[in-house]
């Protein structure tokens, strides 16, 4: 009985189920487009901190040298305050 139940479905019904199957395609579609878009944004950002913390390192440790290039030039700690508070 289930078998022939199964069998008697009809066209109507198949064009219901393949609309719902298009439609359950097509928001899975929207959820990926999106979430590949915010996945997107937070490498972006990441990478941006990322860059930012690694030019901060990298201005700290040339201002750094520049300090201890003067120091072994001769200048005396007071004057390389004097040649920053410029």
């Amino acid at each position: 009985m289930a078998s022939e139940a199964l069998l008697t479905i009809t066209e109507d019904e198949k064009a219901h189920f393949r609309q719902l199957s298009k439609e359950k395609y097509e928001l899975d579609m929207q959820s990926w487009e999106t979430w590949k878009a915010e996945a997107k944004e937070e490498g972006r950002q990441e990478g941006i901190e990322e860059g930012i913390e690694k030019g901060i390192q990298q201005g700290i440790q040339k201002g750094e040298q520049k300090i201890i290039d003067m120091l072994k030039s001769g200048k005396s700690p007071e004057e390389i305050l004097k040649e920053y508070e410029k």
